[in-house]
């Protein structure tokens, strides 16, 4: 099966979200390295029954996302990001806290990859 070449429009695009999204997971993991026990985000993990858990998490953070920003290795960041965020909501859900922020941002990842990496989807088509 033949590709068509990729708008120049669709490339800015994707690669727009994929910088915007990506600064924003960057800062969030940072935070969550460099938290004290005292921090906003360290009460919160405590409360979530995660104590400890913070630069772990911080760490598997950074690590999907720099995963989604090489090209090569896109397909895998958004599977990582997808069992982060996957996780993220399940926690907002156990808590009662809105699940809506990261089900957005778990939704713009899959849109940020299809729009620079449209293949991703492939093996949902039918042949």
């Amino acid at each position: 099966m033949e590709t068509q070449p990729m708008s120049k429009a669709r490339k800015i695009t994707g690669w727009i979200l994929v910088g915007l999204l990506s600064a924003f997971i960057i800062m969030t993991g940072v935070i969550k390295l460099i938290s004290h026990e005292d921090s906003e985000p360290a009460q919160n993990f405590i409360k979530w029954g995660l104590e400890g858990k913070l630069m772990l998490i911080g760490i598997a953070e950074l690590i999907s996302i720099i995963l989604f920003l090489i090209p090569k290795t896109s397909s895998l960041g958004v599977l990582l990001l997808s069992g982060y965020f996957g996780g993220a909501i399940a926690t907002h859900l156990e808590h009662g806290i809105s699940f809506i922020f990261p089900a957005i941002i778990l939704l713009l990842i899959w849109i940020a990859n299809y729009l620079r990496n449209p293949e991703m989807l492939a093996s949902f088509r039918k042949k």
